[in-house]
């Protein structure tokens, strides 16, 4: 998927990104704490395997249902990173969106993840630092309402190119 962005410096340096109306991004100037933005997804076995295979993660307890049902958790699980990839899909496509650069991202990784569940994945905007252009998300990722990870994550956020129109603020406020 290809996408034309133009990126610049502004005469202080700053990150800027100039971006087409079809394009999902949040500069800097249309963030405001609260904003909040969630995704769903049923883990299933292909993605397992997939994440195994990209990442040489082959531990047998998200692979092998066998060596898996001797284990405390009784069969497969999903990798904890997997569930990372989702929050980094949250905010790299949607708050704040394209053009924005992970700096950080704290994890706590508190049930496991099966095969079928679904996982909804939310970020909420915490704090913003004009600054730094750096914002500050609150990440969960839950199944049936009981959180399975959670973490804190920092982003790099796009300021709006000088004469670019404002976004209205999306999500929750």
């Amino acid at each position: 998927m290809a996408h034309e962005t133009a990126r610049n410096a502004d005469a202080g340096g700053k990150f800027q990104l100039e971006t087409p109306e079809t394009l999902r991004a949040h500069c800097l100037e249309d963030l405001a704490v609260g904003q909040v933005a969630e995704r769903s997804r049923a883990v299933t076995a292909a993605d397992l395997e997939a994440f195994a295979a990209v990442t040489g993660d082959d531990n047998p307890l998200h692979l092998d249902e066998a060596f898996a049902a001797a284990t405390p958790f009784g069969g497969r699980i999903a990798h904890g990173m997997l569930m990372a990839g989702y929050i980094s899909a949250v905010l790299g496509a949607d708050l704040p969106g394209y053009g924005s650069i992970y700096i950080s991202q704290t994890l706590k990784f508190r049930r496991p993840v099966r095969i079928n569940d679904l996982v909804k994945t939310r970020a909420e905007v915490v704090a913003i630092d004009r600054d730094r252009a750096r914002v500050t998300l609150a990440t969960v990722c839950a199944v049936a309402g009981k959180i399975v990870v959670e973490g804190e994550a920092e982003v790099l956020v796009p300021r709006r190119v000088a004469g670019e129109a404002a976004r209205e603020p999306s999500g929750s406020t």
